[in-house]
């Protein structure tokens, strides 16, 4: 039986939106929007926000318009939109209008005429050294622009030739005239308009000026009719210029900005540049290695859109930034596999035993449950041969106490088949074992061997039947909990982050899995078919996690 979802938890942004709508704000419509700037991969963090966003929308019955922030031509482009768009529709969502802010282009530029003229903007031609000195410090209020008294006329003029093309970057700015006394430091003139001579990826070479994103967001926000602009905490001391430009403009709408605190997990760094630096030094594969944070890296790894979903709405929207543990993520993962993958049996460190009492053509078909608790997944046909394959860490020449293994003259069952016994052990010249040679008990298909106990049950595959395959073990990529905080990050880095088994036996019809196809390898994890480079003549699979939680023994 499955689990039923969990309730969707009452938060302080729920409860806003509850009292808007009992107020008739808006006209009673929630309208919401997830704005990504397309300059990199979405990671985990991001997935709280999308489930925030789309989940509000769904619940109250609004919409939620997905919206490309594409203010930096310099750093962004159609990869990054692309993969943006597939990890929103991975997660389960849909976008009710797809829109960049791009799109406002004219009406941005248009409404930062409006307050050239009303005299809130201005044209400053310091450098940028300049106007970093100028804006002070927390405890030092700013001091204004020597250009901060231009005429609207020559601000009009300079701002229409800035637009032109007629100087170069880093010429001209438009800055906001606000208060540059203010405490809060975003209210000191900030940055409206900057010069960007380069090639947009939508608009090409139409404009040489590029807006901010305080003064882009709030806007689009506006002509996009948003109800309630949910925003991360770090945008907390943002909001009274949200707020100014849309009074100061009388926008048509004026949106509600409400932070929430960002999601922060242990063992993961979520800094895009610190991502960067690891695919960039070769320190992963790429974006998509699955020890990455990003979607992409999670969703190879194996991770569930529905345990994803599920994880968000268990840590709950707050105002606090707080730490969670990587093993409550790894936990609903678990759960969610569980209920949902199919067995089978895999060797990733194989020996090779020979039943010496069966015949050489020996094969006999098995029935196997594909899941212990779900009959409705049916059964499978394993192949049960004269040659099969165990894992090294079943067979011990010199076992610790409680092993209940198998050992030399002792007995083991192979799971779902027969009971043998151990009478030779094979060695190479360097003393490695490569060979076991054993009896079976043919009375003890389903049944326990008469007048003696038999403890331990080992996985096996055929060796003529089985697979050959390459599994990836995947574990943390840091070794402590915040790698952000570390002197040096290359320093925290797990050296057993990846074991790459290249000669590994598995069940015959997991060569037909298909990419992204997910299975519990019993006794060994939960695994999931690689999106890229599983096939059925190249199996690969990567562990997405284990049965249980092991990492801190």
């Amino acid at each position: 039986m499955n689990k039923p979802p969990t309730p969707v938890a009452s938060n302080f942004i729920r409860n806003i939106i509850d009292g808007d709508l009992a107020a008739n704000k808006n006209d009673g419509r929630v309208v919401t929007r997830f704005p990504p700037e397309p300059n990199g991969y979405l990671h985990i963090g991001h997935v709280k926000s999308i489930c925030l966003n789309f989940g509000i929308a769904k619940q109250y019955g609004g919409k939620c318009n997905l919206r490309f922030d594409d203010t930096n031509p310099v750093k962004e482009n159609e990869e990054f939109v692309k993969a943006i768009k597939a990890d929103v529709e991975w997660l389960g969502f849909e976008w009710d209008e797809l829109k960049h802010a791009s799109d406002y282009f004219d009406e941005l530029y248009n409404y930062a005429v409006e307050l050239i003229k009303q005299g809130k903007a201005y044209v400053d031609s310091s450098t940028a050294e300049e106007v970093r000195s100028m804006r002070g410090s927390l405890t030092e209020p700013g001091t204004p622009s020597p250009y901060s008294n231009r005429s609207i006329e020559e601000n009009l003029d300079l701002f229409a030739r800035m637009k032109a093309g007629e100087f170069e970057d880093g010429e001209h700015i438009l800055r906001a005239k606000i208060d540059m006394a203010s405490g809060n430091i975003n209210m000191r003139d900030p940055t409206l308009y900057r010069i960007r001579k380069v090639h947009h990826v939508r608009t090409g070479t139409d404009w040489s000026i590029y807006p901010m994103y305080d003064y882009t967001h709030c806007i689009s926000d506006a002509m996009e009719n948003i109800t309630h602009s949910l925003c991360t905490l770090e945008f907390e001391d943002h909001r009274p210029l949200y707020d100014w430009v849309l009074d100061t403009l009388q926008t048509p709408a004026h949106p509600q900005q409400i932070e929430f605190a960002r999601l922060e997990l242990e063992y993961m760094i979520l800094s895009k540049r610190w991502l960067k630096k690891l695919v960039e030094d070769g320190r992963v594969s790429g974006w998509d290695d699955p020890r990455m944070p990003t979607i992409t890296g999670i969703r190879r790894r194996g991770y569930t859109p529905a345990a994803l979903r599920e994880f968000c709405e268990r840590i709950g929207v707050t105002k606090n930034d707080a730490w969670i543990e990587m093993a409550v993520l790894e936990t609903i993962i678990r759960d969610d596999l569980n209920e949902h993958s199919p067995r089978r049996m895999a060797v990733l460190d194989p020996i090779k035993v020979i039943i010496t009492d069966l015949a050489d053509d020996y094969n006999e078909t098995l029935s196997f449950a594909n899941h212990p608790q779900k009959e409705e997944f049916g059964r499978r046909d394993v192949a049960f041969t004269k040659e099969v394959m165990i894992d090294r860490d079943d067979f011990s020449e010199n076992p610790p106490p409680k092993y209940q293994r198998l050992i030399p003259g002792g007995e083991v069952r192979l799971r779902g088949s027969y009971v043998i016994k151990c009478e030779e052990v094979i060695k190479n010249d360097a003393g490695e074992v490569i060979e076991l040679r054993c009896t079976h008990d043919a009375a003890t298909l389903g049944k326990k061997p008469e007048g003696r106990k038999v403890k331990g049950v080992i996985h096996w595959v055929s060796a003529s039947a089985g697979v050959s395959a390459e599994v990836r073990v995947y574990d943390r990529l840091f070794t402590v909990p915040n790698p952000g905080a570390a002197e040096s990050l290359e320093a925290t880095l797990n050296p057993d982050s990846i074991a790459v088994h290249k000669q590994c036996y598995l069940e015959a019809s997991l060569a037909d899995a298909k990419p992204e196809e997910r299975f519990q390898f019993e006794r060994l994890g939960y695994f999931v078919a690689d999106r890229y480079e599983h096939s059925k003549q190249n199996p690969v699979f990567n562990r997405t996690v284990t049965l249980r939680d092991t990492w801190a023994k």
